[in-house]
């Protein structure tokens, strides 16, 4: 005895199939059929635009555009990796890029060699670059900068709530160059390349 699941206006019940009928099929309703189309080919453009503007989109060079700004530097102090306090305003006097960035963030990683070759340039002219770390362990920070054979100041703040505080933003990599006088003159949203920093802040420098 063979029973089938039948639908009759909106209720469901078991209907006795005969030996028969046991290979009957129900096909679907015709007026389902253009809806059910219909959708299929909307998924079809929707997957289709993406595709096309994945690949039209110009991926933008944000460190071609830093904004330039005229603002007092915010007052932080976290501790170094080497558990030593600092605070922006023991480097008066100096330009100071602040990069804010994570080990598991790519445009991070990729930046952190110029970051390097720019403060080896220029670190013994009045220049310095403090990399605050978003919240991660300090094992974790150590092996990246062991990595990246990275040599300028690199600052921990465990919740990363002093930091966002201090400068207004979740992005990163974010960087902010501040001047001599202790004002934030540039800032950048995403990558530095070598010769924006050389068109930038090399300027600040010689100020």
């Amino acid at each position: 005895m063979t029973f089938v699941l039948k639908i009759e206006s909106g209720i469901q019940r078991a209907v006795y199939l005969p030996k028969n009928d046991r290979n009957m099929t129900f096909p679907m309703p015709r007026k389902m059929l253009p809806f059910i189309l219909l959708g299929f080919g909307f998924v079809l453009i929707v997957i289709s635009i993406y595709f096309i503007l994945r690949n039209q989109v110009p991926q933008t060079d944000l460190s071609t555009v830093p904004v330039k700004v005229n603002v007092p530097a915010p007052e932080l102090t976290l501790t170094d990796i080497e558990g030593v306090s600092h605070a922006l305003a023991d480097y008066r006097g100096q330009v100071v890029l602040v990069n804010l960035w994570a080990t598991w963030c790519p445009p991070c990683k990729e930046e952190m060699p110029t970051l390097q070759a720019f403060y080896d340039k220029y670190k013994g002219s009045g220049f310095v670059i403090i990399a605050i770390n978003d919240g991660e362990s300090k094992a974790d920070v150590l092996q990246f900068v062991k990595d990246y054979e990275l040599t300028f100041p690199v600052w921990l703040d465990p919740t990363y709530i002093a930091t966002e505080q201090a400068f207004n933003t979740l992005n990163l990599p974010t960087s902010f160059v501040i001047d001599q006088d202790g004002t934030v003159r540039l800032t950048w949203v995403g990558g530095i390349n070598f010769r924006m920093l050389e068109k930038h802040v090399a300027p600040l420098i010689v100020e």
